[in-house]
C-alpha cells in the first residue's frame, strides 16, 4: 500500500489469503479508527471495530474541529497528497488528528481515513516546538516599534505553520514577513521552519521583493509540504517610512494613521507560492507617516464562520483602530503586546478558527533625543548615572535583563574612571553619552581626561572591569587620547523578560590558568562541548583581563572541540585584534583539534603553534 496506489480489502466479505486476512484483523481490533472511502461518496467501504463505535447515524461520519471529516477527504482526493486536520473531536470530545490518505482501490480512487486521539502533553509540545520556530526576538530601531505574536487555532490539538519575521537589512531597512503554511500540526510547523530559512538565506543575497518571492516560489514548487503557502513580503525605510512590497495568495495589510484612518494597501492577485511557477510577483509601494502603524497578518485573523470576507476584513480594521488608539502613549511592555491585543480581539466566541499570525510595526511620531551626562569622576556620581541612564533605557523599550546588563557595564567603566582617571590628583570631568542608529545598535561611551593604567598581572579581584563588561555588551573598546574613551556597543533586540536556566554542573572538562610563564596560558583538557565552551570563554575574558591583555590558549590535552567551541575562540581571536595582540593557540600537528582550527580558517585569525 502507498500513498498514490496500493489495495486493500474493500470488505471481509470477500475471500482473503492469510496474509491479508491477518492484516484486516489487526486493522478491525486498532486503538485507532480506520475508514476506507471510495472518491465521491461518503458511505464507508469497510471500516474497523473503533470506526464503528464513531459513526453517527447510518451513512454519517464524525466530525474533527467542527468540520465534517470528509473535507479532509476530498482535500486529500484533489491533492493526491496526505491532508491531516486536528481539533476536538465532535462536541468537546478528545483532541484527534484525521488524516486521509488517498489509495487506488480495484482501480478507483479511494482514501484511507485514519482517527488517532493525541495526547494532550504531546500537543502542548508541538505548540512549544511551533514557537521556537518563531523570531525568539524582534528587532529594535530607534523610529520603530514591533510587535509580534501567534496563536493557535482553538480547536487545534497542534502548532500550525503560520509564522512571522523581522530581519534588518542593514541602513535602517527592515525585512517583513508574514506567510501561512498549509494545514497543521508537525508538518506545517515543519514546512514553515524551512521557508523561514530558505527566506533569511535568500536575504543574505538579495532583498528586492520581486526577487524574493521568485526564489521562494521557485523553492516551493520543489517541496510538496511548502506548496501553497502564502507569504506577504516587504521591506520598509525606518527613516523615510518608505514600503516595498509583494505577496503571494496572501491578504493586504492595513495601516492605522495617527489620526485612526484606516487604510489597506494595495495587492495584486497572485496564486500562493509554488502553485504556478514562475508568476510574476508585482510589486507595490506605500508610505508609512509618522504616528502610523502597519499591521500585518495571516489568513486565520480574518476567518469567519458564515460570515462574508468583507465582514471578518472590517472588524480586523475596527480592532486595530481601538488597539492602536494612542500607541506613543505606550509604555514599552505595553507596546509590546499591541499584536497580541490585536489577535485577542479578531478572537470569535467559539474561539479563534483558524492559527492568527499578527506582526505591528509602528513608526514612531519623534525620536528620542540622545542620552548626555556630564559630571566629576568620583564615586558618588554613580548611582546617579545608573537612575537616569535606566530611565533613558527603559524609554527605548529595553526588557529588564538587556538594561541591567549594560547599566552594569556602563557602571563598571564609570567606576575605572572614577577610581583611577585621577589617582593623586583632583577628580576630574567624566562625560557618559548614548545613542542608538538606524539599526539599532546602542553606543554607549564613557569619556575622562585623566591616565589610563594597565591592568596588573595578576589583579586577584581588583582590576577586572574590562571583563565583566565584556561578558555584558556586545563590544568594547578603549582609546587613549587626551584622556580615556571606554566605547560599549550592543544590539538591541525585544525579548520577553525571563529568568536565565540554571546552568547544569560542567563534567569532562578540565581548565587551568597558568601565570608561570611570560605570558598567562589557559590549558583545557577534555571534550570542550556546548557548555564547557561557555567556561572556555570565562577564562580566556580572566586569563586576559577582558581582553586587554596577551595570553595563549592550549588545546593539547582536548579530546573533543565542537562548533561552539571554535565560536569561543573567534570571539576571543577578534578580540585580541581590536586590542593590538594576536591570540596564540596550540594544538598539535594532525590532531583533530588542529584540523578543525584550520579549516574553520582561524588559523588566519590566531597563531597556530
Amino acid at each position: 500500500m502507498s500513498a498514490s496506489s496500493g489495495s486493500l480489502p474493500p470488505s471481509t466479505a470477500h475471500p482473503l489469503d492469510e496474509g491479508a486476512a491477518v492484516l484486516v484483523a489487526a486493522l478491525d481490533a486498532a486503538p485507532h479508527a480506520v475508514f476506507l472511502l471510495r472518491a465521491d461518496t461518503p458511505v464507508p467501504v469497510w471500516l474497523n471495530a473503533r470506526a464503528r463505535e464513531l459513526r453517527d447515524g447510518a451513512d454519517g461520519l464524525p466530525e474533527v474541529a467542527g468540520r465534517p471529516v470528509t473535507d479532509t477527504v476530498d482535500a486529500a482526493l484533489r491533492s493526491g497528497r496526505p491532508e491531516t486536520v486536528l481539533g476536538r473531536l465532535g462536541a468537546g470530545g478528545p483532541r484527534t488528528s484525521a488524516t486521509a490518505r488517498p489509495l487506488t482501490v480495484d482501480g478507483e480512487r479511494a482514501a484511507l481515513l485514519v482517527l488517532e486521539e493525541i495526547d494532550g502533553n504531546a500537543a502542548d509540545d508541538l505548540h512549544r516546538a511551533q514557537l521556537s520556530l518563531l523570531p525568539p526576538s524582534l528587532p529594535m530601531l530607534p523610529d520603530l516599534r514591533l510587535s509580534g505574536s501567534y496563536h493557535r487555532a482553538t480547536d487545534s490539538s497542534a502548532a500550525g505553520g503560520d509564522w512571522y519575521d523581522a530581519i534588518p537589512l542593514g541602513k535602517g531597512r527592515l525585512a517583513l514577513v508574514v506567510g501561512d503554511a498549509v494545514g497543521h500540526g508537525v508538518a506545517a510547523a515543519g514546512a514553515m521552519s524551512r521557508l523561514r530559512g530558505a527566506l533569511r538565506s535568500t536575504l543574505l543575497r538579495e532583498s528586492d521583493p520581486a526577487a524574493v518571492l521568485a526564489t521562494l516560489d521557485a523553492f516551493a514548487a520543489q517541496m510538496e509540504d511548502i506548496e501553497g503557502t502564502s507569504i506577504f513580503y516587504g521591506v520598509l525605510d525606518a527613516g523615510t517610512g518608505r514600503l516595498v512590497y509583494s505577496a503571494a495568495g496572501h491578504p493586504a495589510p492595513l495601516v492605522v494613521g495617527a489620526d485612526g484612518a484606516i487604510v489597506w494597501l494595495d495587492v495584486t492577485p497572485r496564486p500562493p507560492l509554488g502553485s504556478l511557477p514562475g508568476a510574476p510577483a508585482p510589486v507595490h509601494e506605500a508610505l508609512v507617516p509618522h504616528g502610523a502603524t502597519l499591521v500585518l497578518f495571516s489568513n486565520g485573523a480574518v476567518a469567519g464562520a458564515d460570515e462574508p470576507p468583507t465582514v471578518a476584513l472590517d472588524r480586523l480594521g475596527q480592532v486595530s483602530r481601538e488597539v492602536l488608539a494612542a500607541p506613543e502613549s505606550l509604555d514599552a511592555e505595553a507596546a509590546a503586546g499591541i499584536a497580541d491585543a490585536v489577535a485577542e480581539g479578531v478572537r470569535q466566541p467559539q474561539g479563534w478558527l483558524d492559527d492568527v499570525a499578527v506582526l505591528v510595526v509602528h513608526r514612531r511620531a519623534t525620536a528620542q533625543e540622545e542620552f548626555r551626562l556630564d559630571l566629576t569622576a568620583v564615586p558618588q556620581a554613580l548611582p546617579g548615572v545608573r537612575r537616569r541612564l535606566n530611565a533613558w533605557l527603559t524609554a527605548l523599550g529595553m526588557g529588564e535583563q538587556d538594561r541591567v546588563g549594560v547599566m552594569v557595564a556602563v557602571g563598571e567603566a564609570c567606576a575605572n574612571a572614577a577610581e583611577h582617571a585621577y589617582s593623586g590628583v583632583e577628580p576630574g570631568p567624566m562625560t557618559v553619552t548614548a545613542h542608538v542608529d538606524v539599526d539599532g545598535v546602542l553606543t554607549v561611551t564613557v569619556h575622562d581626561e585623566g591616565t589610563w593604567r594597565p591592568p596588573d598581572r595578576d589583579p586577584g579581584d581588583r582590576g577586572r572591569g574590562l571583563l565583566i563588561m565584556r561578558q555584558l555588551v556586545d563590544g568594547v573598546t578603549l582609546a587613549d587620547d587626551h584622556g580615556t574613551t571606554v566605547t560599549l556597543s550592543f544590539r538591541l533586540r525585544q525579548t520577553p523578560d525571563a529568568d536565565l536556566d540554571t546552568p547544569r554542573a560542567v563534567e569532562g572538562i578540565d581548565i587551568e590558568v597558568d601565570r608561570d610563564g611570560q605570558r598567562p596560558v589557559v590549558r583545557a583538557r577534555g571534550a570542550i562541548d556546548g557548555l564547557c565552551a561557555e567556561q572556555l570563554r570565562i577564562r580566556l575574558l580572566e586569563a586576559s583581563h577582558g581582553g586587554a591583555a596577551p595570553m595563549e590558549l592550549d588545546l593539547t590535552g582536548v579530546t573533543l572541540f565542537s562548533s561552539a567551541a571554535v565560536r569561543v575562540v573567534l570571539a576571543m581571536a577578534r578580540i585580541a585584534r581590536g586590542e593590538g595582540w594576536r591570540l596564540v593557540v596550540h594544538a598539535p600537528e594532525g590532531g583533530v583539534t588542529r584540523h578543525v582550527l584550520e579549516i574553520s580558517g582561524l588559523d588566519g585569525l590566531v597563531e597556530l603553534r
